[in-house]
């Protein structure tokens, strides 16, 4: 098992580093496969904005 420096990698050890490769790869060829049909950008995006409006909402109300 190698050993990693924090400052040179974000995994533990080697085995660490496979294993999340392994699930990083498995993701991707299950989305590849997918036949759902595709979000547009820009509906992504409005949704991405819109949590992130209501997080900015819910701190305000908090500070208050």
């Amino acid at each position: 098992m190698v050993k990693y420096s924090p400052i040179e990698s974000e995994f533990a050890s080697s085995e660490e580093e496979a294993a999340h490769d392994a699930w990083v790869r498995a993701k991707v060829a299950k989305a590849l496969a997918s036949t759902e049909p595709c979000i547009p950008h820009e509906e992504v995006m409005a949704r991405a904005a819109a949590i992130i409006e209501k997080a900015k909402q819910r701190a305000a109300d908090l500070d208050r």
